[in-house]
Formats: C-alpha cells, sequence, structure tokens
C-alpha cells in the first residue's frame, strides 16, 4: 500500500493503528490537538481485556512492554453497601483477563514505538470536506490544511471528521460523573481506603453510585455517578470546590462515613463530566477514502469498553489495510462490516447492565448481579 494514511486524534485508539501500520511498513501522521504527550492527564486506569484489547496490544507487537506497566492485585473488586456492609470481596488470584494499567502509561508505550515525528502536536481539527475521488481535506485551528486520500477520524466523542460520513451528534444519557481523588491513601484516609481495598470498590444504589479505584502511588481515583438532568449539575458552581462538593455528598446522605470520605475527603477539586452516546448501532454508508474508529465512530456511556474497543478498532483497520494493499476501499468496507456489529453488540450488553443498577431492585442480590454483569463504568472513562 503506497497511500500514507492520515489519523485525526493521538488517543489509544488512533495511535494503536499508526502503531500497526508501522509494523506493516505503511506510512502514516497522526495530528492531534494537544500541545504535547504530556498537555494534560491522561485519565485513570484501564482494564484491558483479554478478549479485545490485549488484542490489539499483540497485533501492534508491544504485549513484553504491556506487562511490564501492569499495577498487580488491582483486578480485585468489592461491592459495599450504602452502609459499608461488604456484598461481595473477589480478590485478585491471578487468573483475571482484565489486567490493570494507567492510561498514560499505555499510551507512553504506543508513543514510544512509533518513529519520531509520526505525531504532529498542536493541530486541532476545526473542519473536514470531502474534494472529490477518495480525497479529503481537513482545516486546523491555525488556519493550516492537509489533504489525504486516506482519512482516519479518531478524534473522539466530537469528532470533526465524522461529519463527511454521518449526520449523528453525541446526546446527553441522563447520568454524569463527579471525579476526585484522594492521594496517599493509606495514611491520610485510612477508612476510604480500607472500603476501597486494593482494587475498585462499587456502591451501587439506585439512580446514584460511588466507585473508586486504588491507582498506582496509594491513590483512590473515585467516580460519583448520579442520575440527573444537565440543568441540575448546571446549577451547581463547580469553580467552588467546596461548595460543590458539599452539593455532592449532600445526595448521599445517611450513607456510611468511609464511602462519603471518597467525595468530600478530596484532595483535587471535583470534576464534572456528562456522559454522552451516539445514537444505538451508529453506521454510515461506505464513502471513499474516510472512516471511524473508537468514540468518533460509537461513543457510548462509560461501560468498560471504550478503550478496548477503541484500541481493537485500530489494530483490525491497521491489519486490513495491507491485506488489500491495491484496494482502499475493500479494505475499509471489511473494517466497517466487521466494527458495526462487534460495537452495537457491547452497547447493548452493557445497556442492560446499567439499567438493572438503576432499577427499583435494592436488595443485596440484586446489587451483586447487576454488578456482576458490568465492569466499573469509570475504568475505560477517559
Amino acid at each position: 500500500m503506497r497511500t500514507p494514511v492520515t489519523i485525526i486524534g493521538a488517543g489509544l485508539g488512533g495511535l494503536t493503528l499508526a502503531r500497526v501500520l508501522h509494523v506493516h511498513g505503511i506510512p502514516v501522521t497522526v495530528y492531534e490537538a494537544e500541545s504535547s504527550p504530556s498537555a494534560r492527564m491522561q485519565g485513570g486506569m484501564l482494564d484491558i481485556h483479554d478478549y479485545n484489547g490485549q488484542l490489539a496490544v499483540q497485533a501492534a507487537g508491544l504485549m513484553d512492554e504491556f506487562h511490564a506497566i501492569v499495577l498487580e492485585g488491582r483486578q480485585a473488586m468489592r461491592v459495599l453497601d450504602r452502609d459499608g456492609t461488604v456484598l461481595l470481596d473477589q480478590p485478585d488470584d491471578g487468573t483475571g483477563g482484565r489486567p490493570e494499567v494507567q492510561r498514560g502509561e499505555l499510551r507512553h508505550i504506543l508513543l514510544d514505538s512509533l518513529p519520531a515525528g509520526t505525531v504532529r502536536w498542536g493541530h486541532k481539527a476545526s473542519g473536514t470536506r470531502a474534494l472529490g475521488e477518495g480525497r479529503c481535506e481537513v482545516t486546523f485551528a491555525d488556519g493550516t490544511t492537509v489533504v489525504t486520500s486516506l482519512l482516519v477520524g479518531a478524534d473522539g466523542a466530537w469528532s470533526r471528521v465524522r461529519p463527511l460520513l454521518s449526520t449523528a451528534t453525541p446526546e446527553y444519557t441522563g447520568t454524569s460523573f463527579v471525579e476526585t481523588y484522594l492521594f496517599d491513601a493509606d495514611t491520610r484516609h485510612p477508612a476510604a481506603a480500607k472500603a476501597v481495598g486494593g482494587g475498585s470498590m462499587i456502591a451501587p444504589s439506585p439512580g446514584k453510585e460511588i466507585f473508586a479505584h486504588r491507582e498506582s502511588g496509594d491513590t483512590l481515583h473515585t467516580y460519583v455517578a448520579l442520575s440527573q438532568p444537565q440543568d441540575w449539575f448546571a446549577a451547581i458552581d463547580f469553580t467552588d470546590a467546596a461548595a460543590a462538593t458539599a452539593r455532592i455528598a449532600a445526595e448521599f446522605e445517611g450513607w456510611a462515613p468511609e464511602l462519603t470520605a471518597l467525595i468530600t475527603d478530596g484532595d483535587t477539586a471535583p470534576v464534572l463530566r456528562p456522559h454522552y452516546a451516539l445514537p444505538f448501532g451508529h453506521r454510515w454508508d461506505r464513502v471513499p477514502g474516510v472512516t471511524l474508529l473508537g468514540d468518533a465512530a460509537h461513543l457510548a456511556a462509560p461501560n468498560g469498553e471504550g478503550a478496548n474497543l477503541a484500541m481493537l478498532d485500530g489494530a483490525e483497520l491497521g491489519k486490513a489495510l495491507p491485506t488489500h494493499p491495491d484496494d482502499i476501499e475493500a479494505a475499509l468496507t471489511e473494517y466497517e462490516q466487521a466494527m458495526f456489529p462487534r460495537s452495537a453488540e457491547v452497547a447493548a450488553f452493557e445497556g442492560a447492565g446499567v439499567h438493572r443498577i438503576d432499577s427499583d431492585d435494592n436488595t443485596a442480590h440484586g446489587l451483586m448481579a447487576a454488578v456482576l454483569s458490568q465492569v466499573s463504568p469509570g475504568r475505560n472513562m477517559h
């Protein structure tokens, strides 16, 4: 294949695609809005699954590097009732297929595996247009442009490439996270640290839940999930950290103090993360020379699969293109025909799990059944 590939977005999906193409000797350029690899914090932990995310890592030839960053013991999971009663305490016996890594470290491995200059930092796409005959033009915020015969939108929820293929736009799902961190947890926040345990902790309740993960460096990462309309959150001044914390904590009045401490004792200001999703089963008709992967293609509410699916998308597209070196359209068709049902199947299964947690079944059995039907949504949050 002689056509260089242009990727918009240096997230995990776009970088996986770039790496797999590099392994196959296909030239690629990635344009990324962020100014540098360290321009912002790259989110929390990810559980990389043996049935999708790890397959992508294998295709990228980076399994040794991946194993080196796995956080041991983090597959442990606890489920607590709102009064602190332990409903489930599942240890990490080393046999689970979802090892945990820090998102930033995984991204670093992918970046280090690419030739210098592959990623063009500080290039925020502002628009795209079709030029005909499979060629597309991308315009960046600084006014510069690039023309390509193979454009891949790996640019997330608010993709600037998606309008070339689809009129769909993300819509609010009715649920948001409020996110915070507790540092040096074992010494400074011992009750909360004990409640969370060595891996992840979930305290579910209809319409509201507390999730927490033990990350590297004795850090607890908390996600408070609330099913509220956007207007409800808009009434909270998140620029006033103390007031915002108090308002969120008020929703958990009467809960065990070791659980509410995950909100009230946060060492960082609370950050609002509203959840958006594309229409279920989102797909498009084949358009020459352009496709999407990850959230740009199938954005869903956090369900534990987002980063894994994005990486698998990148790997599968990266394998399809060299398989059809003289027929880009055949490669894109093959990729999309597998990607559409794969992402829809995950969204359907995970959506059913979330519905059960939001239902009125508040018994210990119902809560555990709901939790065990899904992975903690916070893990692939960003």
